[in-house]
């Protein structure tokens, strides 16, 4: 069966998509990155895993109920996927509300290190501050509610240690802060404050087979670019999803 797609970037042979597809005849959308070969992935969402696909996926309101129920959404992905001929086990997906033509991809690089950041942004509904505002959801069975999100993809040439994959979460999360402290975005629940970021962030960094580094801290050139990629991108994807939805 044959899946309409839109090119979104394309590096070193590795290749990312927008795939549009429908589920329950209800369209979906999804950010698809082919990295060529399995390669170790840190995502916030399923911890240390070696995948060759990664990918965000966009879930219209009508199906939010239904990806709630324990077990759905495996099948959900799975079954998306086994469109584009790829096996469970093959992929690690993010999920958002988010539509994913609002999508922000920005790259940047230094001398033989590159960086790219994929966001997409919704902060309408859950922006909040962490340590100030108050939890609004609580986990049981791995079941929460799905609103408002920041999903990031973070690839790079580089191959970096666990440490420095690790430590990349801190510079991505920064530069995020910073955005939505630059675009002025506040708590929905203390609107008189600066948010944070919303409750269901998420995010993937995705090293490759380049010059080994060990530290992605904002010393580093390499957490420079981080935090530039992401920083652009989170006010992109921002900017974008507002636009889309006025």
């Amino acid at each position: 069966m044959s899946v309409a797609f839109r090119e979104v970037w394309s590096r070193d042979g590795m290749m990312a998509r927008i795939y549009y597809q429908s589920y329950s005849d209800i369209n979906v959308k999804t950010l698809l990155i082919d990295l060529t070969q399995r390669r170790r992935v840190l995502s916030t969402m399923h911890g240390m895993v070696y995948v060759r696909f990664v990918c965000n996926n966009y879930a219209p309101p009508d199906l939010w109920c239904a990806l709630h129920s324990q077990g759905l959404r495996e099948k959900y992905l799975d079954s998306l996927m086994n469109q584009l001929g790829i096996a469970p086990g093959d992929y690690a997906c993010l999920g958002t509300g988010v539509d994913m033509d609002d999508l922000a991809v920005v790259s940047d690089e230094y001398r033989d290190v590159w960086v790219t950041a994929f966001t997409t942004a919704g902060v309408e509904s859950n922006a909040l501050r962490v340590g100030v505002d108050r939890a609004s959801t609580y986990e049981v069975n791995g079941r929460f509610e799905r609103v408002g999100t920041i999903n990031t993809i973070l690839l790079t040439n580089a191959s970096l240690t666990e440490a420095a994959m690790a430590r990349a979460l801190i510079t991505i999360t920064e530069a995020k802060c910073a955005a939505l402290q630059d675009l002025g975005i506040t708590s929905s629940y203390t609107p008189s404050l600066i948010a944070t970021g919303t409750g269901t962030d998420n995010v993937m960094v995705v090293p490759g087979n380049g010059i080994r580094i060990t530290y992605t801290g904002g010393h580093s050139k390499i957490g420079e670019l981080i935090g530039r990629v992401v920083y652009e991108s989170v006010k992109g994807a921002v900017s974008r999803h507002r636009a889309n939805r006025t």
